[in-house]
């Protein structure tokens, strides 16, 4: 990431932390602070804009029960590309505040032979290495940074027909529908995963913090970074009070 890029992102930061704050308890962990929330809020927002209202033109079955949402079909059609393009704008900033934690490295080559046992939850705790982020989070996010691309270049010709001409639009609708389907799937497991697959995870966006063994169990390494604490002793002495627990419990 440049220096020009880390100095925008700081600032942003700043300015934006200054609007909130995020409260810790005890037993918690700062995961995301106010700016990254209002960064994926807005970017969430916007994309479900976009996704009902281009379905509603894509879709006849959907015309009619969505359209009257934003005001008629004609006002559905003007309002599509700005929606997207509102996502675009906000997706950028969101990709340059998260460039550093979701590089690529030797630690998800190795997460991705555990993918099995991952999607399957067979085992309680990820691999020592995981940081701030896991494998599977990093390719849901290239691949919605990929699709987002395409969104837009095939987004522009659909939107400017009598600039790009016929064959231009013809690509770009089929291309555009790929990639909406692409976001969407993203989007569906995005939000299992958030909330059934992961519970805890979901108020790490809107409290901005998560639990001690929630950080434990999903990312050991960055719960090493941000407390200076050995995971894996934590986790065992956590299941040990709780095994006691239990005991004094039946007695």
């Amino acid at each position: 990431m440049s220096t020009a890029i880390e100095r925008f992102d700081d600032a942003a930061r700043r300015r934006v932390g200054a609007l909130g704050r995020t409260r810790v308890h005890d037993g918690e962990l700062l995961r995301h602070p106010v700016y990254t929330r209002l960064l994926h809020w807005s970017a969430a927002i916007f994309f479900i804009l976009a996704l009902l209202s281009g379905f509603a033109l894509y879709t006849p079955w959907l015309f009619h029960a969505v359209t009257p949402l934003f005001g008629s079909g004609a006002m559905t059609r003007e309002l599509h590309p700005w929606f997207s393009l509102g996502f675009v704008l906000v997706f950028v900033l969101q990709i340059l505040n998260w460039l550093t934690p979701m590089r690529w490295t030797p630690a998800d080559r190795r997460w991705m032979r555990h993918f099995r046992a991952y999607i399957s939850n067979t085992e309680k705790l990820e691999p020592e290495d995981v940081g701030f982020f896991n494998a599977g989070q990093k390719l849901y996010f290239w691949a919605i940074v990929g699709s987002t691309i395409v969104f837009l270049i095939s987004g522009v010709p659909m939107w400017l027909p009598e600039i790009f001409g016929r064959h231009a639009v013809m690509v770009g609708y089929v291309l555009h529908d790929v990639a909406a389907l692409v976001m969407l799937g993203g989007f569906i497991v995005h939000l299992y995963e958030s909330t059934a697959q992961q519970p805890g995870t979901f108020q790490a966006m809107t409290r901005g913090t998560v639990s001690r063994p929630w950080a434990w169990t999903h990312h050991p390494n960055w719960y090493r970074e941000v407390t200076q604490r050995d995971p894996r002793a934590d986790y065992e002495q956590a299941r040990e009070r709780q095994k006691e627990h239990d005991r004094n419990g039946a007695a």
